[in-house]
């Protein structure tokens, strides 16, 4: 799994959000739930690619922290394993991923 951040010229963050073919462990869909969304499970799904990986990017404002978490299949939420923090989720036993959109 990984997080690309590029910078554009309107002061904006591009991330890129990847799950390897490893990590993806077979899934058929991929999509991706957070603040940025209303942690939305189908607004944001991910594009697999022909080497198996899953991706997408989402532009967010600069300077910001974003909660996410990818989910599987429709029934398995995962962190990002390069995510820039971890937090507790507010309504379960389990952390959510934080990318951080500073430069």
């Amino acid at each position: 799994m990984s997080l690309k951040k590029s910078f554009t010229k309107d002061g904006n963050c591009k991330v890129t959000f990847t799950v390897s073919a490893e990590a993806a462990q077979g899934a058929k869909t991929i999509t991706l739930a957070g603040d940025f969304n209303s942690w939305s499970s189908t607004s944001t799904p991910l594009a697999k690619k022909s080497d198996g990986s899953f991706s997408v990017s989402v532009t967010l404002p600069a300077d910001h922290e974003f909660q996410f978490r990818y989910l599987f299949d429709g029934n398995r939420w995962e962190n990002d394993w390069s995510a820039d923090k971890y937090v507790p989720a507010p309504f379960s036993n389990a952390d959510n991923s934080v990318v951080i959109t500073s430069k």
